[in-house]
């Protein structure tokens, strides 16, 4: 099955919406320069409100690793997802101090570098385009990199309900993830909420067997 995460989440009314959709993860950012950005403080409370047996996954672009742990040990995020320049000392330190999994997102500007990806030690690696504008990339270089990822792999960059079937069945990725293509004027849609998780359910083969 396809796992789902519903990214940038700022509201109350977000996570009540996520707790009727049931997504796999959603993701909080707490990253300065994004629009999207909330405080630790906000994080905490929108946490409270989240259902259990959702993940909460905490985005950060290079981020004072001692931050990044305090979030992950008080569970105020259950995961950390890293966009910045982050090493894998970085990220192997933030495993043992937290015993948490690690997304590391690379952002596709050209050759996938199925290097790259092989040394990387997080749990899961995410390829995306931008840092969340919704930007797209040619899925067709994950299979022509010759590097089976897909065990491990959230695919972000420019989802939406419209294209997002076609992603699953094409691509096959552990977790489909989605942030601005869920909004309508910069603010979550629950209806693009809605028809995003179902069309992903629905398209996912394992669902109808």
């Amino acid at each position: 099955m396809t796992g789902i995460k519903l990214c940038g989440l700022t509201r109350d009314e977000d996570i009540m919406i996520a707790n009727l959709l049931r997504p796999d993860y959603i993701g909080f950012v707490f990253w300065g320069k994004s629009r999207r950005a909330v405080s630790v403080k906000q994080a905490q409370s929108l946490k409270n409100m989240l259902d259990p047996s959702i993940s909460a996954v905490g985005v950060f672009v290079d981020e004072d690793i001692d931050l990044v742990q305090e979030l992950l040990k008080k569970g105020i995020i259950d995961m950390a997802q890293l966009h910045g320049n982050e090493d894998g000392d970085y990220i192997k330190k933030l495993q043992e101090n937290t015993g948490r999994k690690i997304i590391k997102a690379l952002q596709i500007k050209g050759e996938i570098d199925a290097g790259v990806i092989k040394k990387c030690p997080a749990d899961f690696i995410m390829l995306d385009a931008g840092m969340g504008e919704g930007k797209s990339f040619d899925w067709d270089m994950i299979r022509m990199s010759g590097f089976d990822i897909r065990d491990r792999l959230f695919l972000a960059g420019g989802l939406d309900p419209e294209n997002v079937e076609r992603a699953v069945k094409e691509v096959r990725p552990f977790a489909v993830d989605v942030s601005s293509g869920i909004e309508t004027n910069g603010v979550k849609d629950s209806k693009k909420m809605e028809a995003f998780v179902r069309k992903v359910r629905e398209s996912d083969p394992e669902e109808k067997e």
